[in-house]
C-alpha cells in the first residue's frame, strides 16, 4: 500500500472537498503526507514601469500562508509542505520524486469539449508522472 502521499492542491475554496479524500486516504494507508502548491510565473512586465508592486512575490507569500494553514488541518508539518515556482505539472512530478512520494492526489474538474481536449494540470500530472496518480473529482456546482 502507500507509503508516501502527495496532495497536490490549487489552494481553491473547492480543495476542502479534496481534503476529506486526502485525510481519509492518509487514515486508510497509514501513509506520511506531503503537500504542495505551485505558483505559476507571471509574463516577464516591468512592474516598477506599470507601477504595480511585486505581485508575483504577493502570491508566493500568500500561497505560503494559506498552504501552511491546509498543514494545521491535515497536521502536515512545514517541512513537508512546499510551494513551488514554476511550470505545475513539472514541479509537481519533480517533488514528488525528490521525496519519493508513490502516490499523487489531486482535484479534477471533469471539463468537456475544448477545455477536456486542451488537457488539464490532472491530466498533465498523470501522464508524467513516475507513481500512482489519484484525481478527485470535485463536485458540479448546482
Amino acid at each position: 500500500m502507500y507509503k508516501h502521499i502527495l496532495f497536490a492542491t490549487d489552494l481553491s475554496d473547492e480543495s476542502d472537498y479534496i481534503v476529506s479524500k486526502v485525510r481519509g486516504m492518509c487514515d486508510y494507508t497509514k501513509a506520511k503526507l506531503s503537500i504542495i502548491h505551485v505558483v505559476e510565473p507571471m509574463p516577464g512586465y516591468s512592474y516598477a514601469y506599470l507601477g504595480i508592486e511585486d505581485i508575483e512575490g504577493q502570491l508566493i507569500e500568500e500561497s505560503r500562508t494559506a498552504l501552511a494553514k491546509l498543514g494545521e488541518t491535515l497536521s502536515v508539518d512545514t517541512k513537508n509542505q512546499y510551494v513551488e515556482i514554476g511550470p505545475t505539472k513539472s514541479k509537481i512530478q519533480a517533488v514528488a520524486a525528490q521525496i519519493g512520494a508513490d502516490l499523487i492526489i489531486c482535484g479534477s474538474h471533469g471539463r468537456h469539449g475544448l477545455s477536456l481536449l486542451l488537457g488539464s494540470t490532472a491530466n498533465a500530472i498523470l501522464h508524467g508522472a513516475k507513481c500512482d496518480v489519484l484525481t478527485v473529482r470535485l463536485p458540479e456546482a448546482e
